[in-house]
């Protein structure tokens, strides 16, 4: 009876290690590649205000999205982002537009209080995705407002990468698309570096101020002159 109980029991253990390997298999993580930008050297060059930038509400998760032909997405089952997608991307942004833009005030928003810059990047990313016989497709849409608060541009821009095909490669690709938006949006930029002072407006003449009614009645008064009556009579003969 023992014996026959053995065999049952080894199998077993060989069935629950294989549905153990299947459920804990590795998953690599990712992240988006920056490419090499070059480091800013001026400490007073273009100030930019990069953001708000806002990513499509399927982009903000941790799963990795595959696009289908049909169109549909679907979660990687062998790959995920490692982290935050939507900080990789504004840290993307941030290095490659301050090196296209040869300057070390290029900030995410919110700003520091007292950062008051010639430009404010309004970004927003409706896709960004890939799939194992898609390419890797970017639409995003910027404004920038100038230091008088006007739209100096408005650009709806549609990017487009081959790769080919693995989940790593789909990944790098997207960073790529990534990478050519920043230097895009810096071609945009430069031309605002050399925007005019803003005029302060003439001060008014700030109106002398009246006395109040008390203080007036105490101010010595001049008698007015009134006319002088006699009684002298004047006879005629």
């Amino acid at each position: 009876m023992t014996a026959l109980r053995l065999p049952l029991i080894l199998m077993l253990a060989g069935v629950l290690g294989l549905a153990g390997c299947s459920v804990h298999q590795p998953v690599s993580l990712y992240q988006l590649d920056s490419g090499s930008p070059a480091q800013p050297a001026q400490s007073a060059g273009m100030a930019v205000l990069l953001g708000p930038v806002t990513i499509a509400d399927y982009l903000q998760r941790e799963t990795l999205l595959q696009r289908q032909p049909d169109g549909s997405l679907q979660a990687s089952a062998d790959g995920r982002w490692a982290g935050s997608l939507s900080s990789d991307i504004d840290q993307l942004l941030l290095r490659q537009v301050a090196g296209h833009l040869d300057s070390q005030r290029v900030v995410l928003a919110p700003a520091t209080l007292g950062f008051a810059p010639d430009v404010q990047v309004l970004l927003t990313i409706t896709r960004l995705d890939s799939g194992e016989s898609q390419p890797a497709i970017l639409d995003a849409q910027w404004r920038l407002i100038d230091r008088r608060g006007q739209v100096r541009d408005n650009r709806i821009i549609h990017l487009q990468e081959q790769h080919a095909g693995g989940t790593a490669a789909q990944v790098q690709a997207q960073g790529v698309l990534l990478q050519r938006l920043a230097e895009q949006l810096s071609v945009a930029l430069k031309p605002l570096a050399n925007q005019p002072p803003i005029a302060e407006a003439p001060r008014k003449k700030e109106p002398k101020p009246v006395a109040p009614a008390a203080e007036q009645d105490k101010q010595p008064k001049i008698p007015m002159a009134s006319p002088i009556r006699t009684d002298m009579e004047v006879f005629r003969f």
